[in-house]
């Protein structure tokens, strides 16, 4: 079995309302609380890179399993949501949806529709990001196959 390893380095100067820098791989950006938690909502925050880090390795995952499964498409686009749910001052990463939308040739066969929203569907529990959240943040998927 071989491991990888991610790094990632944060700086944070202040306090709870300040904004720090992280820093990894491809990526440097600010970060801070959003707006919606009384933060000052300066750069990214970590509901955004949870609900990125989701989206990005569910669309990756269905972009090469379409490949494998020799599936043409003409466009794959998503947009993702993230539920965070603020009860008593707790807060909860309750949900994230995914909205994937798949489109394929206009000549595209029933046997291809079909088998792009089965591969949508198996994205899903095939992503690392998805497998690690499984049990403490329900993942739904609201899957829209065209053809252009």
């Amino acid at each position: 079995m071989a491991e990888h390893y991610f790094q990632l380095k944060a700086h944070w100067p202040g306090l709870r309302n300040d904004v720090g820098e992280i820093e990894t791989g491809g990526l440097i950006t600010k970060v801070s609380i959003p707006p919606e938690m009384d933060g000052p909502g300066v750069g990214t925050n970590p509901d955004e890179m949870l609900l990125g880090a989701a989206a990005t390795c569910y669309i990756i995952t269905l972009a090469a399993m379409m490949e494998r499964s020799h599936l043409e498409k003409i466009d794959l686009t998503m947009e993702s949501i993230g539920i965070v749910d603020v009860t008593k001052g707790i807060i909860t990463y309750k949900k994230i949806v995914h909205r994937p939308c798949i489109i394929l040739k206009q000549e595209a066969s029933e046997r291809d529709v079909k088998l792009a929203l089965r591969l949508a569907q198996k994205a899903d529990a095939s992503c690392m990001i998805s497998r690690a959240l499984k049990g403490n943040v329900e993942i739904e998927l609201e899957a829209t196959i065209l053809e252009k």
